[in-house]
């Protein structure tokens, strides 16, 4: 059998570097590195390159160029800077693509990947958020196997029986809670940055972990599952399960619930797809449920954590309401992470976004293309920078 070409957009991320270290535990001759990406950590980047044989890389900073050329000087690696060279890389002949920049960066170059043919695994959700309709278009048009990678719609991915969709009658993904399950709102409204990011399970970037402080990236997971399993929202559940062991469940009319176990460790996501359809052994710690003793299931509180409810209202309008969504949200995290503004503020100023763009007729306008949608996305960035800028007076 031939290696399989593989390309990471977002190397130097937790996802890609997860992704790496499973193609280099990998048998000779399994994985053939094609092109790696990364947006500004050039040394990263440059290592990672050297340590997988990856013909060509690209920095989305045209900035990090020269140092990125000199880092890999004397190396047989081809080089590129700017947004231009992270599409040129989602362009090349890789057999799958692992889609993992962080936020509404990573959507054209997940574009690239899908109109090319290749099979695309995704760690972007924000694609699917943003685009979910032109997306799931574009792969169907193109032949484009979507794989998931977040635990969660990967837990679905393996337990949905497309064959008995008629029978489906719910899903459920599971949250951990993040850093501030048990937290009362007065504390919430006090809580660092420090706090926020301390996730008591998972170890991601700062931007994912306050996703999770908040329940954000679960709202966000909502719109995902309804795209990619052509599910309304109503059909999507959540269930905070603090020991992240049981990552998504498919309910069926007879009663009957399919569940997806696993260690927290993206290590075994990642491998499903990455040898999807067969199976490749993993460094992840073996599930042993005598040590685990038990497993503790409870509804989400929408009073502490109403970024749930407002994902669904955001599907349900659909359009345009999505993209504003994530785009007033990537805005808020960046501004709580600098100290902008207080922890509970970033769901609020999201309401309000949301709220503004209804009223000035951005969010009610279906975007024609994925052009259309970035410019959503811009007006969505622009509407929460005001209302974080009128707070600050």
């Amino acid at each position: 059998m031939s290696a399989r070409k593989v390309t990471v957009l977002g190397a130097t991320g937790s996802v890609g570097r997860a992704t790496l270290d499973l193609v280099m535990r990998a048998p000779g001759g399994a994985f053939e590195v094609i092109a790696l990406t990364a947006n500004s950590n050039v040394e990263g980047l440059a290592q990672l390159a050297v340590q997988t044989g990856a013909r060509f890389c690209a920095v989305a900073d045209p900035g990090a160029g020269v140092a990125l050329k000199a880092a890999l000087e004397g190396r047989d690696v081809a080089c590129g800077a700017g947004p231009e060279a992270v599409l040129e890389a989602a362009r090349m002949n890789a057999d799958w693509v692992m889609a993992a920049i962080v936020g509404v960066a990573g959507l054209l170059p997940t574009v690239e990947a899908v109109r090319r043919g290749a099979t695309v695994a995704f760690a972007n959700k924000e694609a699917l958020v943003c685009a979910g309709e032109l997306l799931i278009q574009a792969a169907q048009e193109s032949g484009t196997q979507l794989l998931p990678v977040d635990s969660e719609h990967n837990a679905i991915f393996q337990t949905f029986d497309d064959s008995q969709r008629a029978r489906i009658r719910r899903i459920i993904l599971t949250a951990s809670g993040g850093s501030l399950r048990t937290a009362s709102l007065e504390v919430m409204g006090q809580d660092s940055v420090a706090q926020a990011v301390a996730h008591p399970v998972w170890s991601m970037g700062a931007k994912i972990s306050v996703d999770r402080a908040t329940m954000m990236n679960k709202g966000l997971e909502i719109i995902e599952a309804c795209h990619l399993f052509a599910l309304p929202q109503s059909d999507v559940d959540i269930l905070v399960h603090p020991e992240s062991v049981v990552h998504g469940l498919v309910e069926y009319t007879d009663g009957g619930l399919l569940a997806q176990l696993g260690a927290p460790d993206m290590r075994t996501p990642i491998a499903h797809v990455l040898a999807w359809p067969d199976r490749i052994d993993t460094p992840v710690e073996r599930l042993d449920l005598t040590k685990l003793g038990k497993l503790t299931f409870e509804a989400p509180d929408p009073v502490r954590f109403p970024a749930l409810d407002l994902a669904r209202a955001a599907f349900e309008a659909g359009k345009g309401a999505p993209a504003i969504f994530n785009a007033a949200n990537e805005v808020a995290v960046e501004a709580f992470l600098n100290g902008q503004i207080g922890f509970l503020d970033i769901t609020t100023c999201v309401a309000e976004s949301l709220e503004r763009g209804i009223v000035t007729g951005i969010a009610v306008e279906q975007p024609a293309d994925f052009d259309a949608v970035l410019e959503v996305d811009g007006e969505g960035r622009r509407l929460a920078r005001h209302i974080i800028a009128e707070r600050a007076h």
